[in-house]
């Protein structure tokens, strides 16, 4: 794309608008409580990892928790399907839009 001069002076009066922009006060946003405070315990990664990859899970035991939780939202799904409002309440409600 080739800059013209009129673009370039557009992008220069933006780049300078935006140099003008108030910043709000962000030195003291913490609360003295919040400085008082210690900083968290650094954990060593290496332990955290290792347990991670030596956990396994049997396919038998996953196959079966995703049956199950299948099962759970399909009976949640057909639940759902039915009619929120009884015949009486869709009665009223369709008199109202008349």
């Amino acid at each position: 794309m080739k800059c013209t001069p009129l673009f370039a002076a557009l992008v220069a009066t933006l780049v300078l608008a935006g140099a003008c922009t108030q910043f709000p006060e962000l030195d003291r946003t913490l609360t003295p409580e919040l400085e008082a405070q210690s900083y968290p315990a650094l954990v060593p990664l290496a332990p955290i990892l290792a347990s991670a990859q030596s956990t396994t899970v049997e396919p038998a035991q996953t196959n079966a928790a995703l049956d199950a939780r299948i099962a759970a939202l399909r009976a949640r799904a057909a639940r759902l399907r039915g009619s929120v409002l009884s015949g009486a309440e869709r009665q009223r409600l369709a008199e109202g839009l008349r």
